[in-house]
């Protein structure tokens, strides 16, 4: 083989070469946009399965708050009811009293109301609501000042007369008691 001739097959081999390695850098980079276009499209997929969940779950919690709202009173509820039977019990008698037994039916109802009084005050403080105490000094806080009078029995700030009790669920004011105050 002359000199030239061996070149130009060098050369020849070299470019075949160098197009070889080029086909293979192409055929590798497709390759490799191909497994990105797959892991792309699992984690697409793999968000918006999660989205949907987390909606789904949003909602759901939505729907049972609404619910736990609208029956949080159930248990109350359910209690007051013993007193109501009690109150239409003794409006009942009311109406089946003869005219001679009225001093024996006023004695029995005025027992009658203290226990539906007590039955009342028992379901009220199963469920923490309390009657807020007046026998102390004046509280801003619990008691709510209507009127101030003068007092020769009472200091100053202290409670003379409450005109409502007040009432306490757990550690809130439900509602204040309204109360007269020495000057």
């Amino acid at each position: 083989m002359s000199k030239d001739n061996k070149e130009t097959s060098i050369e020849a081999e070299i470019e075949t070469t160098q197009e070889e390695s080029v086909e293979t850098k192409k055929e590798d980079e497709n390759s490799e946009v191909e497994k990105l276009k797959k892991k792309i499209a699992e984690l697409e997929d793999k968000y918006l399965r999660t989205h949907a969940s987390f909606e789904n779950s949003k909602r759901l919690l939505a729907k049972d708050k609404a619910a736990a709202v609208a029956y949080a009173n159930e248990s109350f509820a359910s209690d007051i009811l013993t007193v109501i039977d009690s109150l239409d019990s003794a409006l009942s008698m009311i109406d089946n009293v003869d005219e001679g037994d009225t001093k024996e039916f006023l004695k029995k109802m005025k027992e009658g109301l203290k226990l539906v009084d007590e039955q009342l005050h028992k379901v009220l403080e199963k469920h923490d609501i309390k009657s807020i105490d007046c026998s102390s000094e004046y509280d801003p806080n619990l008691h709510q000042a209507i009127m101030q009078v003068e007092s020769d029995e009472h200091e100053s700030g202290q409670i003379v007369q409450v005109m409502q009790k007040g009432y306490t669920i757990k550690d809130r004011v439900l509602r204040p008691a309204m109360v007269t105050t020495a000057k």
